[in-house]
């Protein structure tokens, strides 16, 4: 048995889940399906879901008795124990002043150092697709916002008898000779992120969607998993911007004055949401 809920999804994609499932309430999609179409639902899902959020529930094996996928870019799933949790990616912040009076500001002058500068890496990846169970990394672009300001920038080799697609090829400006020349595995590339971002905090805008490739290439490759601090500029970015049109990379940049030289370069996109994150701390206080 599965459980989907669905919001701010297009019309065309509830229609697409009746055909497997029953609409029990709005939003809320409850059928009984193989492991095989459930994974068939979940990449439809994915694929057409626009701006909106899907959740997916389904029965395992654990001590639950059931385990949940979630597409929402500000809550993050975490095995706790053998446990799914839900953890939320954002905590709260205090923003009340304390200490009003000028000899308390004087004294917390003399005795607090500066604040450190900002220190952080901001990611980028491009995939032959959606998926991760399905489709590849097909290259890794990361800025180092440090001392000094540092580049990362991987191709990574096509699978065995896999062809990049012709769309994915068009927008990114890869091919396959380039990749399967250039490139190096993908192993290899994780392994030198890794040394690369150290234990910076990421930031990246729509992060969830590249957190959950680098996991899966992880796991495959048996690798140590990231530990870094993983912050998603996607979710802030709704909530300060309320009424934009849409909520696409190239719209946000615009709004923000910020040019990207060269959209859907893993690494011209990675300078670009470091432009981005140095934006949000200056306009709004945004924390790393």
């Amino acid at each position: 048995m599965i459980v989907i809920t669905l919001t701010k999804v297009p019309a065309s994609l509830r229609g697409d889940l009746t055909k497997w499932c029953q609409e029990i309430q709005s939003g809320v999609y409850v059928g009984n399906v193989n492991a095989r179409v459930r994974e068939h639902l979940w990449e439809r899902i994915n694929k057409n879901i626009g701006q909106g959020e899907a959740t997916l529930v389904y029965n395992t094996n654990n001590e639950l008795g059931y385990i949940f996928r979630t597409t929402r870019s500000d809550r993050e799933i975490i095995d706790s124990d053998g446990i799914p949790l839900m953890e939320s990616l954002f905590k709260s912040q205090d923003n009340r002043r304390r200490g009003f009076s000028n000899a308390y500001r004087y004294h917390k002058a003399r005795i607090i150092p500066r604040k450190k500068q900002h220190q952080f890496i901001s990611l980028d990846i491009e995939t032959t697709g959606l998926t991760p169970s399905h489709n590849q990394i097909i290259s890794i672009g990361a800025v180092k916002m440090n001392k000094d300001f540092e580049t990362f920038y991987r191709l990574v080799k096509l699978e065995k008898g896999n062809k990049l697609p012709e769309d994915i090829s068009r927008v990114t400006g890869l091919n396959d000779h380039l990749l399967n020349t250039k490139g190096v595995l993908i192993k290899d590339a994780i392994i030198d992120l890794k040394s690369f971002i150290s234990d910076m905090p990421v930031v990246g805008y729509n992060l969830t969607f590249d957190e959950r490739f680098l996991r899966t290439a992880i796991v495959k490759n048996r690798l140590i998993q990231l530990n870094n601090k993983m912050i998603d500029l996607l979710p802030y970015v709704k909530k300060v911007n309320k009424f934009s049109d849409n909520y696409h990379l190239s719209t946000i940049l615009n709004q923000y004055n910020i040019i990207n030289e060269h959209p859907h370069n893993s690494l011209s996109d990675a300078k670009a949401t470091m432009e981005l994150t140095k934006k949000l701390i200056e306009k709004y206080g945004f924390t790393i």
